[in-house]
């Protein structure tokens, strides 16, 4: 399960910490080349609701590993691209195979497991994940300045070959595997829930978030990666590490809620999100590191806050909004790049902030 999550997301936000380096390469502006984010998590809010009718007719594990497998193809076309749009279309296609992965071993990780070792092994599916998306950041932009973005992407395919065999080596067959009764009942579901207040509210953080987390950690490269900071590929990777200092937040989550009450928590986390965005406006590097860790806590919260709520919501439409939100946050942001600099992308992430906490406060309880 923790492979699984790793291959996942070691794939998803391998381009992240290089975006300025493919930007210099390919002559193009920090909005074009950050289509590379766009085009990925755009492809995983297609792709998502389809999952678990997918699984139906080819089963949860031939499902996860075939997709494991799979997008190791397009990771490799990937370094031999000449142009923008080759990288794009097929990080399009790389995101299209991702949904099966992780979002099926969910699924599975609830079928197969009793329900009191359920959270301890989503705990593992967790830190795989959260390991993953540290390690798609940092490995890439480490292996850039000693042997180019290209073999690093290959090192890339190569560790997702690997976790591939692993997986389709030591998963067990699922054997409580329950029909999601097909893309029609799921599309109904989907509908339903749209009428719900409330559930609007958790699907707007849910937006939110991955808003705000891929414009600040899309868009912070381009600023370091400036006069008078000039990061390297490596050091870009390297700030990264807030995201792994988040982890231990999550089990705090549940118990911050008992205390304050959802709707109080989370205007909280809004308010220390929007501080998190202001510190990134200061010129000492210190300041810079110290807010991206708090915006990394907080989203690490947000995500935690919102799968709970979500649970009893179709998860396809969950994750099509999350990752939607993701997209705009790499596309609009790009604007904001083009017009205003990094004050302008700080700008639209504090908004996006107060827009979700207007929802939560005019929604929840």
């Amino acid at each position: 399960m923790a492979t699984a999550g790793f291959a996942a997301f070691v794939n998803l936000y391998s381009p992240q910490a290089l975006l300025p380096e493919l930007s210099r390469e390919f002559h193009v502006s920090a909005g074009e080349i950050s289509a590379l984010m766009t085009a990925g998590t755009a492809a995983i809010a297609l792709s998502a609701p389809f999952t678990g009718a997918l699984a139906d007719v080819a089963g949860r594990k031939r499902l996860i590993t075939g997709a494991m497998f799979a997008v190791v193809v397009p990771m490799l076309i990937i370094t031999f691209a000449a142009s923008v749009p080759q990288l794009i279309f097929w990080r399009f296609v790389q995101g299209l195979l991702l949904p099966p992965i992780f979002a099926i071993t969910v699924a599975y990780i609830g079928d197969e497991w009793p329900p009191a070792e359920v959270t301890r092994v989503a705990g593992l599916y967790i830190s795989g994940s959260a390991i993953g998306g540290f390690s798609g950041r940092f490995v890439p932009g480490l292996l850039t300045d000693v042997i180019g973005w290209r073999a690093a992407f290959q090192v890339v395919a190569v560790l997702t070959l690997v976790a591939a065999i692993i997986v389709a080596t030591t998963l067990p067959r699922e054997r409580n595997f329950t029909r999601s009764g097909g893309l029609a009942a799921s599309a109904m579901q989907m509908l339903r829930h749209l009428r719900n207040r409330r559930l609007v509210a958790t699907y707007a953080i849910g937006f939110g978030v991955l808003f705000n987390f891929v414009a600040t950690f899309t868009y912070v490269n381009f600023h370091l990666a400036a006069p008078p900071y000039r990061f390297s590929p490596t050091l870009l990777g390297a700030l990264f590490v807030t995201y792994l200092v988040s982890s231990p937040i999550v089990p705090w989550v549940g118990r911050a809620i008992a205390l304050f009450g959802r709707r109080r928590f989370v205007l909280g986390v809004i308010a220390l999100w929007v501080v998190g965005a202001l510190l990134l406006l200061a010129p000492p590097i210190a300041l810079i590191i110290a807010g991206l860790t708090l915006c990394a806590a907080i989203s690490t919260s947000y995500v935690t806050l919102s799968a709970k709520e979500g649970r009893s919501s179709a998860v396809g439409l969950y994750v099509s909004i999350y990752y939607v939100g993701g997209s705009a946050g790499a596309f609009i942001t790009g604007f904001a790049w083009a017009a205003a600099g990094w004050p302008g992308c700080v700008a639209v992430i504090v908004l996006v902030q107060v827009v979700i906490a207007a929802i939560v406060a005019a929604t929840w309880d």
